[in-house]
């Protein structure tokens, strides 16, 4: 004989909790499988013929009746009061059942009973915790534990246990084959853990977890998240290896303007990846932050030149920027971040005030037409290392560098940065074209860096006809898109908006070309 739970009435508030968006599965594909297992279910086998476990509470009579209690003493009392009676009935007489509840059934009373909700039902933790809101689980227990844990809520506590249901992937090698013995694709973990890190193996595991998808496993990922830990590890070693002089005045209130809204719009980005539980793209973004705009650019915007001291302004900003950093790379990084946060670059801190606890930074203001500059900016000094890579010239080597700002943009702000950066002799502004200089363009305004050397109008030509053929291009994806009624009906205003730009943009460069390409008496055909 078995025990069953009956289950048609538990199975629909379950159903309707998830269905009506109380209960959130994520990713939302499941909820056409939890729907169902939820209108087909069948009752419940909760009997087990185990050795161990939580013995099920029936008792039975010598005469095959049985009662559910409790106790001994509370089925003695139940059996009294059955119709049949026996008589001289002891309660030794009563023979309690053999076998064990499911794994499960005891399971599912978990979010009630790790806040001692049964024996306890008002107390202060389970009201303070009860709903809890994420449950982070593998799918293939989403009917065996998480729908259960749903109907237990409800049955017990007329809630729901919880509010998201964050559910996994598993984790598969690059193939997309399940880690196997047999196959010998399943790396040994403490192995990695050696050759790349704790947080090297973390951060691995992340870039390669996409919401609710399968983990294609590659040990170049962990690779990866090693040469970010290095990363981290090296600003934080350059940073604090700088000296400060105190009558320095701060050159640098650009470059940490721009930080900070870069910071601040990151942060939202992660923010708003962690509520949609887009862990991996919360890490990339965080990954993007610190290695491209924070060591590749900002570090290098306000370093000092070599054996140069740094003014005390900078200094206590950058390392600012730096804690705020550990805080937020911690969920990836907890090691390394714990470890830095600790270090007296950042004060003294007591015992208990640890990067696991502190709070993560607010946002700020966000100066979005200083991050589009700084972007040009970027390009700019990125278009000038290509010109070096390309004619050999060595980093060292001082260049001079002519804008014709068509944009309107005031480049004597972002002078300073471009000169360093760029290693630039005289920035200058012109009105007119610079003959006989390698250009480039960033937006529509047009760059000149005069070399000893004669451009060859046969290169040049082809460089801007390739130039041409790309806008051109460019140009009809775009008009086709504002052309379409239906894009037109459809389409939300900003995105509108944003094609108009794209079509301003390239007729401008467009129209910069063709006058270059008429200058130079190209062959237009």
């Amino acid at each position: 004989m078995q025990w069953f739970c009956k289950m048609d009435e538990m199975a629909k508030p379950a159903l309707d909790y998830v269905l009506n968006g109380d209960i959130k599965l994520i990713p939302e594909k499941f909820i056409n499988t939890y729907r169902y297992w939820m209108e087909n279910v069948k009752d419940w086998c909760i009997s087990r013929q185990l050795w161990w476990g939580q013995r099920i509470p029936a008792w039975y009579l010598p005469n095959g009746q049985f009662v559910i209690a409790k106790t001994r003493e509370e089925a003695f009392e139940e059996a009294k009061n059955l119709k049949s009676q026996i008589s001289n009935l002891t309660s030794q007489d009563l023979r309690q059942e053999e076998d064990v509840v499911d794994t499960w059934f005891s399971s599912w009373l978990w979010p009630i009973s790790v806040f001692d909700g049964f024996k306890d039902p008002d107390n202060a933790d389970i009201n303070y915790y009860y709903p809890t809101n994420d449950l982070v689980t593998a799918p293939e227990i989403l009917f065996f534990w998480v729908a259960r844990m749903i109907m237990a809520g409800h049955e017990f506590r007329g809630q729901k246990p919880f509010t998201n249901v964050y559910l996994t992937g598993i984790v598969r090698d690059k193939l997309g084959r399940k880690m196997s013995k047999s196959l010998g694709n399943s790396p040994d973990p403490l192995d990695l853990i050696e050759k790349y890190g704790a947080d090297g193996v973390r951060v691995g595991m992340l870039l390669c977890s996409p919401a609710g998808n399968d983990l294609m496993f590659d040990e170049s990922y962990c690779e990866q998240g090693r040469n970010f830990f290095n990363k981290v590890w090296n600003a934080f070693k350059l940073v604090k290896g700088w000296e400060v002089d105190e009558s320095l005045s701060n050159p640098n209130a650009v470059a940490i303007e721009w930080f900070d809204s870069r910071f601040n719009q990151a942060l939202t980005e992660i923010e708003s990846n962690f509520s949609q539980f887009r862990l991996s793209e919360a890490l990339m973004t965080t990954y993007k932050l610190v290695w491209d705009d924070f060591c590749a650019w900002y570090l290098e915007m306000i370093k000092p030149e070599y054996q140069h001291p740094i003014d005390r302004e900078t200094f206590e900003r950058t390392v600012k920027f730096f804690e705020n950093i550990l805080k937020i790379l911690h969920p990836f990084m907890p090691f390394i971040t714990e470890e830095l946060w600790h270090d007296e670059l950042f004060g003294a801190r007591s015992e208990g005030d640890c990067c696991i606890v502190a709070q993560l930074p607010n946002y700020g203001k966000i100066n979005t037409q200083l991050l589009a500059h700084i972007e040009n900016v970027q390009q700019i000094i990125t278009q000038i290392r290509n010109i070096r890579n390309n004619k050999q010239i060595s980093p060292k080597e001082k260049l001079d560098l002519s804008v014709k700002a068509n944009s309107g943009v005031t480049y004597q702000d972002y002078e300073a940065i471009i000169i360093k950066s760029g290693n630039i002799n005289t920035f200058n502004i012109v009105n007119d074209k610079v003959v006989g200089a390698v250009s480039f363009m960033v937006s529509t305004d047009e760059f000149y860096v005069p070399l000893n050397e004669t451009i060859d109008p046969v290169v040049e030509c082809a460089k801007l006809k390739k130039e041409q053929d790309y806008l051109t291009g460019f140009l009809r994806s775009v008009n086709s898109k504002l052309e379409n009624e239906r894009f037109m009906s459809n389409a939300k205003p900003e995105i509108i908006e944003v094609e108009l730009k794209k079509k301003a943009d390239a007729e401008a460069k467009l129209a910069i070309v063709e006058e270059n390409l008429t200058a130079l008496a190209c062959n237009l055909h």
